[in-house]
């Protein structure tokens, strides 16, 4: 058995872990541990068949362990926290919301944000709208009907 495998494990491992940076979630990283654990093996002399074999328990048995911590991690922000509170509510336009030249500006509370319009009209400044929803870092709006 060639002893150099184990660079071949080492490398899947950090780049499993590299990958894990840049992703939601916590599902790279045991397969980068458990790759780590096979490049050791590699290193010590066992078998492919073994450093195999102990990558996929290695990585199942910390899937499995950790399954409740990730989603309890990971798990969606329930309504009203953070800028999903503003969805519903009435703003100001402060500067022209047009999606084609990409300009627009609201405040609501004391909040200002860029804005698009739900329907892709042209929205004044000064009128009033509502938030329909939050895309990135913009507010979706509407025009505020008047009611009565």
């Amino acid at each position: 058995m060639n002893i150099e495998v184990w660079w071949m494990w080492i490398g899947l491992g950090v780049l499993f872990i590299i990958g894990e940076i840049f992703t939601a979630g916590f599902f790279l990283l045991w397969f980068g541990i458990a790759a780590l654990v096979s490049g050791a093996l590699a290193y010590l002399g066992v078998g492919f068949g073994w450093q195999g074999l102990t990558f996929v328990v290695v990585s199942g048995v910390l899937l499995a362990a950790t399954r409740k911590l990730a989603n309890r991690l990971t798990k969606k922000q329930p309504p009203g926290i953070g800028a999903d509170r503003l969805i519903g509510k009435i703003g100001v336009v402060l500067e022209e919301i047009d999606n084609i030249k990409n300009t627009g500006r609201v405040r609501v509370d004391e909040d200002e944000w860029r804005a698009d319009s739900e329907t892709n009209e042209v929205i004044s400044q000064g009128e009033m709208v509502k938030v329909i929803k939050l895309e990135g870092t913009r507010l979706i709006v509407k025009v505020k009907k008047e009611e009565g």
